[in-house]
C-alpha cells in the first residue's frame, strides 16, 4: 500500500513498555503498508523512558522522538506527534500496550470510498472486553452514556487510545486539554463523520496508570461543558453551488412578490435577504452567508 502513515504513541513513564509495542507495531504495518513511522512523544518521563526511546532509535530508522521538557497531558502528546507527523493518515495508541497495533489496519480499512484526507472523517476503537478494573469500567460507561447524551456523537468509546484520522483533519479541529476524548464529537462539529470499529483490549504491561477514578470524573464533567458550549457556538459553512442555488430561487420568490404587491413598479428588483432592512450586506449575497464561529 503507498499511502504513507504515521503512528502516534505518546508516553508519560511507560519503561519496560517501549520495545515490545514499537515490535508489534512492526509487525502489525511491515506487510500492509510501503511506507510508515513512528513517532514517540515523550510526556516529560522521569523513570527510563527517554534512554528506552534513545536506545531503540539507534538501531530503528522508522522511530522518530519528540520530548516535552515537563509533563503537559495526553492530549498535548497527540498534538505533538500529529505536528511532527508526515503521514497523511495518522493513527494513535497508548503506550501502555493496552491498545493492540493489529488493529491500526482495521480502522484504515473502515475509510469508506471516496472519503480523502481532506475530509473531516475519523475511526475511532471500540473496546468489546475492556481488561480493566471494575472501577474504572463502571466510570467508564458511566461518562460515555452522559457524554452521549449531550453531544450525540453517536460513539460508544470515545476513551479509546486507538484512533485513525487525517493530519488534515486534526489541524482543522479546535485544541485543547484532555481533547482526546472528545475527537467524534468535535470531526462531527467540523461537518464529518466518525465510524467505531471493536478492537482488542489487553490488561497494561509494566508499571501503572496514570490516571484516577475521581480526578478523570470531575476533569470530565468540566470538559463535557465546554465541549457542549463548542458544539452550540459551531456554523458549518454551506456548499458554494447550494448557496447560489438558494439565492436564485429567492430572487425568483422576490420578484413574484415584488410584481404582486407592486404591479406599476419600474423598479429594478432585488433579491430578499436574512439581513435586517438597511443592512450594507442586503443585497450582497456572498456578505449574507452565515460565518464560521
Amino acid at each position: 500500500m503507498g499511502t504513507m502513515i504515521s503512528i502516534v504513541v505518546p508516553v508519560l513513564n511507560e519503561a519496560g513498555n517501549i520495545n515490545a509495542l514499537i515490535d508489534e507495531i512492526h509487525e502489525a504495518l511491515a506487510p500492509r503498508f510501503d511506507d510508515y513511522e513512528i513517532v514517540y512523544v515523550n510526556d516529560g518521563s522521569s523513570d527510563g523512558t527517554a534512554q528506552e526511546l534513545a536506545e531503540r532509535a539507534a538501531r530503528d530508522s522508522k522511530l522518530k522522538i519528540v520530548t516535552h521538557a515537563v509533563a503537559c497531558g495526553q492530549s498535548s502528546g497527540v498534538r505533538t506527534g500529529c505536528l511532527a507527523a508526515k503521514g497523511p493518515w495518522i493513527a494513535t495508541l497508548d503506550g501502555d500496550g493496552q491498545n493492540h497495533p493489529g488493529d491500526i489496519p482495521s480502522l484504515y480499512d473502515a475509510i469508506p470510498e471516496g472519503i480523502t484526507t481532506s475530509d473531516a472523517w475519523m475511526a475511532i476503537g471500540h473496546r468489546v472486553n475492556r481488561r480493566d478494573t471494575a472501577s474504572k469500567r463502571w466510570a467508564s460507561r458511566f461518562a460515555n452514556k452522559l457524554r452521549a447524551s449531550l453531544l450525540r456523537d453517536d460513539t460508544p468509546d470515545t476513551g479509546c487510545g486507538i484512533k485513525l484520522f487525517s493530519r488534515e483533519t486534526f489541524i482543522r479541529l479546535p485544541w485543547f486539554n484532555h481533547m482526546h476524548r472528545y475527537f467524534p464529537a468535535l470531526v462531527r462539529r467540523a461537518g464529518g463523520t466518525s465510524v467505531s470499529v471493536p478492537v482488542r483490549h489487553r490488561e497494561r504491561g509494566a508499571g501503572s496508570s496514570k490516571y484516577g477514578v475521581f480526578d478523570r470524573a470531575w476533569v470530565g464533567i468540566y470538559d463535557l461543558i465546554g465541549v457542549r458550549w463548542l458544539m452550540n457556538r459551531n456554523a458549518v459553512p454551506t456548499d458554494p453551488a447550494a448557496d447560489a442555488d438558494a439565492n436564485r430561487r429567492n430572487f425568483i420568490k422576490s420578484a413574484v412578490a415584488f410584481a404582486i404587491f407592486n404591479p406599476d413598479s419600474g423598479q429594478a428588483i432585488a433579491p430578499l435577504t436574512n439581513n435586517a432592512k438597511g443592512s450594507k450586506a442586503g443585497n450582497d449575497p456572498a456578505l449574507d452567508r452565515k460565518s464560521v464561529v
